[in-house]
C-alpha cells in the first residue's frame, strides 16, 4: 500500500514534532518537563526525561526517514503517546504549570488531544489501515516491508 501525499506530509510533520520535542527534553525544556514525571513514578525524573526524550527522537527520526518500516514505527508512535498519558494525567492532577499550561481548563484540554496524537499515527503512517486489511498471518498487520 503507497501511501497518499497528505499522509506523507503529516507523517513528517509528527516526525519533525516528536524529533523536536525530544531534543526539548534534552535541552532547553528540560525542567518543564518535570512537570510531567508523575510523583510515583518509581525512577528518577531525569531518567525519565531523558530516555523519552531519546525515544521521541528515534520515533522522529523513523516517522521521516524510515518510510519502508512507516506502519510498525506508527504502532510504536501509537504506543509511546499512550505510555506517557499518565504524565499528562499527572500534570493535570498536580495542577503544573508547564508549556503555558497554567490553568486547570488548558491542562484538560491537552488530555483530550493526546489520544488525537495517537490516532493521527496510525493514520498517517498507514498501521490502521494495515491491521483493518490484515491478512492471516500472525505479522501481517504490520504491514509489508519491501
Amino acid at each position: 500500500m503507497r501511501p497518499q501525499p497528505a499522509h506523507t506530509v503529516a507523517r513528517s510533520a509528527l516526525g519533525a514534532f516528536l524529533s523536536v520535542a525530544g531534543v526539548g527534553h534534552l535541552s532547553f525544556a528540560r525542567t518543564a518537563f518535570r512537570a510531567q514525571v508523575p510523583p510515583w513514578m518509581p525512577l528518577n525524573a531525569d531518567v525519565v526525561i531523558i530516555a523519552s526524550g531519546i525515544v521521541e527522537i528515534l520515533l522522529g527520526i523513523g516517522l521521516m526517514l524510515l518510510t519502508r518500516w512507516r506502519v510498525p514505527i506508527g504502532w510504536a508512535v501509537a504506543i509511546f503517546f499512550v505510555l506517557v498519558f499518565p504524565g499528562n494525567i499527572s500534570q493535570f492532577n498536580t495542577h503544573a504549570d508547564a508549556f503555558g499550561l497554567d490553568s486547570d481548563l488548558a491542562r484538560g484540554a491537552r488530555l483530550l488531544f493526546q489520544p488525537l496524537l495517537a490516532v493521527w499515527a496510525l493514520w498517517c503512517t498507514g498501521a490502521w489501515a494495515a491491521f483493518r486489511n490484515r491478512g492471516t498471518g500472525p505479522r501481517s498487520w504490520l504491514g509489508r516491508h519491501r
